[in-house]
């Protein structure tokens, strides 16, 4: 399999080859004063969402790492790196607005691993094909999200470069997928 470390850039210039976008003290601040009920409760809904869908993407791509020293496996560990840090990026949200991660994200947890773990047993095209999937899936409820709540503009920034992260999720697994595809055909 190929590497393919250059950097990919979307239409709104997020590059997708950042897993683990750089922060400073100056990032952090206290969110949603003179924000409407209204407005908080959108946000926090959606914010609830995302932490907890992080949580199972996270978990899906840690229970598909495999003990091999190859590029697919370097690929599932860089994902779900990148999801790790989409699933910060939410916590810290929903703390820097003083609310709480929801009380049933173990239940996204289990799905996660309940996926991850069935799919590799299943093997690399199962595994590559759920990712597609999923992060298809992503990609959409992101969209819904962006579309629908009134976020303040930094976490709408943050949210759309995870976004763009999933689509890059998208290519890699497609492209994964395709040299697997051709080598099974010769």
């Amino acid at each position: 399999m190929e590497r393919s470390d250059q950097p990919t850039y979307d239409k709104k210039g997020y590059d997708a080859s950042i897993i683990r976008p750089q922060m400073r003290i100056e990032d952090f601040q206290m969110r949603g004063r003179g924000m409407s009920a209204e407005r908080l409760k959108a946000i926090k809904k959606g914010l609830l969402t995302l932490h907890t869908l992080e949580t199972m993407a996270a978990n899906i791509y840690k229970f598909q790492i495999r003990k091999r020293v190859d590029e697919h496996n370097r690929q599932l560990i860089t994902a779900m790196c990148n999801e790790m840090t989409h699933l910060q990026d939410f916590q810290v949200k929903l703390f820097e607005y003083g609310w709480m991660p929801g009380k049933f994200r173990w239940a996204y947890w289990m799905v996660g691993f309940t996926f991850g773990f069935f799919s590799r047993l299943r093997g690399t095209k199962a595994i590559l094909k759920l990712g597609i999937w999923v992060e298809t899936k992503a990609v959409y409820h992101y969209d819904d999200l962006l579309r629908t709540i009134d976020w303040d503009e930094d976490t709408r920034k943050v949210i759309e470069k995870n976004q763009s992260d999933e689509q890059g999720h998208i290519n890699r697994w497609k492209n994964l997928l395709q040299s697997v595809e051709a080598k099974d055909k010769l």
